[in-house]
């Protein structure tokens, strides 16, 4: 199939690329002309393992293609797929005004005489009425009786995952109204599912809030989580223990039910906030979104409030060795981390940080304040040992494979103190206890 891809962020690159790998003829369109120029390259934009080298291999057998034009994707294609950005604006709701310029845009330059244009980017209940009605105006301008249908096609990706989530997915989700455009869609996925078929095909607006819903739920486990960790701290509970005991039962399991300093990323944070919005424009009290939005707050100030538990609120003087600056593993992306806040908050505090993360350091660079890095106030560090140096603790934030069984003879050793906040759970409390080390998790109760 002939496939046009617009937006070649997180989704887009992802989802051009395997479809590509799938072997279809895929272009990929971005209005950066740096970011275009450097795919052409061999220059990714993000990180995600596996697919540097995939995007080499199909760009190089020209399944794969990138271009700043989409007048030249359009015209090819049959299915067009938009995975621009739909940040939240002030009021949390999501901003539409990048997807419904691509959708006027698709609307000048489709030429096919039968096209499906498919909603990727995560769009509120209703957007694909929206996308319809931009490109059906322009067709009209153009006296064009080109016949066209919207569909909405969630993602489902993981950040650090996201190659074998799309190449082995759990479900397709498809929102259709028209057989021929849902039709399309299955050939599309198919050789995806060929074990069994996953693919669901499901009204459009039900496709559209199920994105939201999925990830809102995996927020509100989280979330639940963390206010569990909370009270065990009040009751001298281990939440370690709570958490096996209950993940074992398989009506909850054990996916992200695992305290910690809060959850961030492009999508939790942002699809919450989009979908509390959605209930209030229509006179719904969000009730448990609202709490799953408070906590998750206020739980990416919990590292902070056990460091000055410890030392107290005056910092001055006190260095912090930080490992991990990524919201989670297997990611460069700081949207929403938790690290960003913890190092606001050590910095007005009057501490200096040494920060380390294996992949997220430029990434860090460029969200930090200027000053901070002229000042020294935070300094990076390409080695993870290198950062215990001179340091008054460590602080586990980001839970990299190399932070898992690191060695802690060379910590203590470095650390000017045994000191480790663990902001993950990491590490067992008894054990660091026999080593030696002041050991401070969430939710984990251990008295020596």
């Amino acid at each position: 199939m002939k496939i046009a891809v617009v937006g070649t962020g997180y989704v887009g690159l992802v989802t051009g690329t395997c479809f590509a790998e799938m072997g279809n003829s895929v272009t990929c369109v971005d209005i950066d002309e740096a970011k275009i120029a450097g795919l052409k390259n061999g220059v990714l934009p993000i990180y995600e393992p596996g697919l540097e080298e995939m995007v080499l291999e199909n760009y190089r057998e020209e399944r794969l293609r990138f271009t700043t034009s989409l007048e030249e994707a359009a015209a090819s294609a049959t299915i067009h797929f938009i995975a621009v950005g739909t940040p939240p604006g002030e009021d949390g709701a999501a901003d539409l005004q990048y997807v419904l310029a691509v959708a006027r845009e698709l609307g000048r330059h489709m030429q096919a005489d039968y096209n499906v244009v498919v909603d990727k980017s995560t769009v509120p209940v209703g957007t694909a009425d929206k996308v319809r009605t931009a490109i059906q105006q322009e067709l009209d301008k153009r006296g064009s009786a080109i016949k066209f249908d919207v569909v909405s096609n969630p993602e489902f990706l993981k950040e650090g995952a996201a190659i074998d989530d799309f190449m082995h997915p759990d479900r397709v989700v498809i929102g259709a109204t028209d057989e021929q455009a849902a039709q399309m869609m299955h050939d599309l996925y198919e050789p995806f599912t060929r074990n069994h078929d996953r693919i669901l095909i499901m009204g459009v607006r039900d496709a559209e809030m199920t994105k939201y819903a999925a990830n809102a739920m995996l927020a509100t486990k989280i979330s639940f989580m963390n206010e569990v960790a909370a009270l065990c701290e009040k009751l001298d509970v281990d939440v370690e223990n709570v958490r096996i005991g209950i993940g074992s039962d398989e009506r909850i399991g054990y996916h992200f039910i695992y305290p910690g300093c809060g959850y961030g990323g492009s999508c939790f944070p942002k699809d919450v906030k989009a979908l509390l919005r959605m209930a209030e424009e229509n006179q719904l009290e969000p009730l448990v979104l609202n709490a799953v939005e408070q906590r998750n707050d206020r739980q990416k100030m919990r590292l902070f409030e056990k460091i000055t538990d410890t030392y107290g609120h005056d910092l001055s003087g006190l260095t912090f060795a930080l490992w991990g600056l990524a919201f989670k593993p297997g990611t460069d992306d700081m949207r929403e981390a938790p690290s960003l806040v913890l190092i606001r908050e050590l910095i007005a505090a009057g501490a200096r940080i040494q920060a380390h993360d294996p992949v997220a350091i430029e990434t860090a660079r460029r969200e930090m304040n200027s000053a901070w890095l002229e000042e020294g106030k935070i300094t990076f560090y390409e080695h993870q040992y290198d950062v215990l140096e001179g340091a008054d603790a460590l602080i586990l934030i980001t839970e990299w494979k190399p932070f898992r069984k690191p060695d802690f003879e060379r910590i203590g050793k470095r650390l000017n103190s045994k000191v480790i906040f663990d902001g993950r759970n990491q590490y067992n409390p008894r054990e660091m206890h026999a080593l030696g080390f002041n050991y401070t998790g969430i939710g984990r109760n251990y008295k020596g």
